[in-house]
Order: C-alpha cells, then sequence, then structure tokens
C-alpha cells in the first residue's frame, strides 16, 4: 500500500514537472494574451457569439502561439543560455530537449491550425499559419540582422485581431484592417522599449532591434514617442467607422495619451527606469483598450 502510495506521488510529481516546462516553454501568459486578442478581434466582428466559440478560437489560437514562441526557443537555445534574461528557460537549462521541444511545437501547431480551418474558416486558417511563419523563419533570424526585425516582427504580432475578425466573418474587412493597425503600431513602441531595457544583453548575441543604429539616443526615443502618438488617432477609427461606440474611442484616446506621457522622460535621462515605464504603460494600454471596445461593442 505505501508502494502503491508513493508510485502515485512520484507520478503525480512527474507530471506536474513536466507542465511546468510546457508552462514555461510556450510562455503561457503571451500565449495567453495573444489569444485574448483573436477573441477581441472575433467579439467585434460579431452580432452574437456562442461561448463555445470563444473557447475553441482562444484554444486554437493559444497552440499556434505556443508553437510559434515553441520554434523561436529552439532556434535560439544557444543565444538565449549567453542572455541573463533567458538563461533560465527550459531549453538552455536542458529540462527539455530539443527534439522534445519540436515534437511539442509540430502537436500544438498541427492541431492548433487544423481546428481554426475546421471550426472556423479557411482564411483564419492560413492567416495563422502566415502568422506562424513569419514569427518563426523571418522575424526571429531577422532579429541579428537589424530593426527591420521589429516591423516584420510586429505583423505577426497584429495579426490575432484580425484573424479573429476574420474566424467570425470569413473575410478581411476594412475593420479588420483597423483593429490589425492599432496592434500593429503598439508593437513599436513595445518592442523597442524592451530592446532598450535589455540592450546590453542582445548585445551580447548580436540583437539589433533599436532604429537609429541601434542606439540609445535620441532618434530611439524620437521613435518610440512617434509611434506612440499614432495610437491616438487609431484609437478613434472604430468609434468613426462604427465597430464600438464613442465611449470606447475617448478611453482608447485618453490611454494612448498617457501612454504617450510615459515616453517623455526617456528624452531627458535616456535611462532603463524611463525605458521601462514606457514597456509597462504598453502592457497596460492593450488591455484596456481591447476590452473597453469590447464592453462598448456588447
Amino acid at each position: 500500500m505505501i508502494l502503491t502510495t508513493s508510485k502515485t506521488i512520484f507520478a503525480i510529481e512527474k507530471i506536474m514537472s513536466i507542465l511546468k516546462v510546457i508552462f514555461e516553454l510556450t510562455k503561457f501568459r503571451l500565449s495567453f494574451l495573444v489569444s485574448f486578442s483573436a477573441i477581441f478581434g472575433f467579439i467585434l466582428a460579431s452580432d452574437n457569439f456562442y461561448i463555445i466559440d470563444l473557447i475553441v478560437l482562444g484554444i486554437s489560437g493559444y497552440l499556434v502561439t505556443a508553437a510559434s514562441v515553441i520554434n523561436n526557443q529552439i532556434i535560439e537555445k544557444d543565444l538565449d543560455s549567453k542572455m541573463d534574461r533567458t538563461k533560465d528557460r527550459p531549453l538552455p537549462t536542458n529540462r527539455i530537449s530539443k527534439r522534445n521541444s519540436l515534437i511539442t511545437s509540430v502537436f500544438f501547431m498541427v492541431i492548433g491550425l487544423t481546428i481554426m480551418t475546421l471550426y472556423f474558416n479557411m482564411v483564419a486558417g492560413l492567416l495563422s499559419l502566415v502568422s506562424l511563419f513569419l514569427y518563426t523563419f523571418i522575424y526571429t533570424p531577422l532579429k541579428r540582422i537589424g530593426p527591420i526585425a521589429v516591423f516584420v516582427g510586429a505583423i505577426p504580432g497584429a495579426l490575432p485581431p484580425l484573424i479573429g475578425w476574420v474566424a467570425f466573418s470569413g473575410e478581411i474587412t476594412i475593420e479588420a484592417i483597423i483593429i490589425f493597425s492599432i496592434q500593429f503600431i503598439w508593437q513599436f513602441p513595445h518592442f523597442w522599449a524592451i530592446a532598450w531595457i535589455y540592450h546590453d544583453d542582445y548585445k551580447k548575441v548580436g540583437f539589433k532591434l533599436l532604429p537609429s543604429k541601434g542606439e540609445k539616443n535620441f532618434n530611439t526615443a524620437l521613435n518610440i514617442m512617434t509611434y506612440t502618438l499614432f495610437l491616438i488617432p487609431l484609437g478613434l477609427l472604430p468609434t468613426i467607422f462604427g465597430i464600438t461606440g464613442i465611449i470606447s474611442g475617448a478611453i482608447a484616446v485618453l490611454c494612448a495619451i498617457l501612454f504617450l506621457a510615459q515616453t517623455f522622460k526617456l528624452f531627458k535621462d535616456y535611462s532603463r527606469s524611463s525605458a521601462l515605464k514606457i514597456m509597462f504603460g504598453s502592457f497596460i494600454y492593450l488591455p484596456i483598450v481591447q476590452i473597453s471596445f469590447i464592453l462598448d461593442k456588447i
């Protein structure tokens, strides 16, 4: 009896250990936020929706996103081991092998894309595949080439709300392009703030993500501020095109103004702390705006 109990406890601990590794490998919080963006797009496109649709979209979107980030970590395993930010990830610490990571990625990709295509439509499935391809095979290697990587990475980063819209409607409309554009422009101050914070870490492995020749200077700070400024008029477009109401439009503009205010201090001190505030501002901006659009829609 005692032996059986010990085996059961060991089995449970083993399962929990595997789940913990998968949780880290898939970057759960990031993948969850990406799948939420798809749900956001689906709700904005629909007059009526069933909860089961949102659950299925969330799961399939999560699986495709998870496959993308696993692929990224497989390719960058040796680079990740050299950076303080990433050296404790499952692959650099050998808590999971490249082979098992690849098996997990392929499994997630096949299941996620199949669900997206069969449950929703072919266009949503194709866009999901394009997103995975761009992130894995274009954005990831470009990080060592130059800041063009940020532009390329912003495309798969902004596709989820468009995919969500298409999952409901089956077509790419001007409204879908608008919600894509908001998240696309948001990517730039978000990415660049992170690149500023981890500049020294990124230099170790040759990542060149900052504009203005990859330096933390006036021109880079100006780029961050300029792209954040674009979010003010973009936040009004869903109201103008009748996607949502005036309240969410006002909230989006206010959030963009507050987000923009975070960028001014970077001009004064070029400090890590100022970049950190911009990064946190980007994390706060997007969910608040998306949730306000959803509440105004329903």
